[in-house]
């Protein structure tokens, strides 16, 4: 997910981490689209209105779980230019949760006052600032250490903290808290969005949200039995991995089902804040293994 592009939590793997029985039986592969919107702005950040849209799609192999994500996202300036931020996502990561590979793309275009062009797609040139990161990583065992090895955008190797998590690891292990009752749990996180190891990531739990259920001001739930279930709104924290200072990079406010499923997110980075609304969701195929 760098802050604007912030990844969407992905779903799944493994529940020996934590003392529990796994579940991946419960997991359901989706396909879901979000459409972005300004919540609010400091004055500070110039940000006077805010679009996109993120489409996910978290699917399941035989010996793994996929995420492919596609993140658009335009900021409207007071005083100068549009900014877009665009971020495509591929990623897999192994059912034991000890491998995991990714592969994204990122660009931002239309700073310094250039307005860039309406078309997704449509190269930018000099007007586009292109990043891409791509890499795996291994733990050498449940609760042990392990290594992390970028090939792009340049070749690092970096060692990765006992007790860390892959992405679907750690939704899975929010979960697994959640349903006993946590309140505030800490875990480190590693997601390959750049070249540092492991992350703190602090989630703050909050009460069980009963099938069906809604809170002040809330859209209605789309009709799917995929959203028919318990959930949890949880606030998480991501302190970057040299972290200092005592303070997040960003925040994450989101609504996470027992099936994995992510409803509505918040993205609050300090400046301003993004909502993320589910407008489309649609249950994926299981592979004949």
């Amino acid at each position: 997910m760098t802050a604007p592009a912030a990844r969407l939590l992905g779903v799944v793997a493994l529940l020996g981490l934590v003392g529990v029985p796994a579940r991946a039986g419960e997991l359901a592969p989706y396909r879901a689209l979000y459409h972005l919107s300004l919540v609010s702005a400091k004055s500070a950040s110039g940000i006077v209105a805010a679009g996109g849209a993120v489409l996910d799609e978290w699917g399941e192999t035989c010996d793994g779980w996929t995420e492919q994500e596609r993140f658009l996202m335009r900021l409207q300036y007071a005083e100068q230019g549009d900014e877009r931020i665009k971020s495509n996502l591929v990623s897999w990561e192994s059912k034991d949760g000890l491998r995991y590979r990714f592969d994204e793309r990122r660009q931002t275009s239309g700073e310094d006052g250039r307005r860039p062009s309406d078309s997704e797609d449509e190269p930018h040139g000099a007007d586009a600032a292109a990043e891409e990161i791509r890499g795996e990583a291994k733990f050498d065992g449940l609760d042990k250490s392990g290594t992390a090895e970028f090939t792009r955008p340049e070749a690092t190797t970096l060692t990765l903290p006992a007790g860390a998590l892959f992405p679907t690891a750690h939704t899975l292990f929010l979960i697994a808290r959640a349903e006993a009752g946590d309140q505030l749990v800490t875990r480190r996180l590693f997601d390959g969005s750049d070249l540092a190891t492991a992350a703190q990531v602090t989630a703050f739990i909050g009460p069980l949200l009963p099938p069906g259920a809604t809170g002040k001001g809330d859209p209605p739930l789309a009709k799917t039995p995929l959203l028919d279930r318990p959930s949890w709104r949880i606030r998480l924290a991501f302190f970057p991995a040299a972290d200092t200072s005592g303070l997040p990079d960003y925040e994450e406010t989101i609504r996470l089902f027992d099936n994995g499923v992510v409803g509505e997110m918040l993205f609050d980075y300090g400046d301003y804040v993004i909502r993320a609304k589910l407008d489309d969701i649609e249950t994926l195929p299981r592979p004949a293994c």
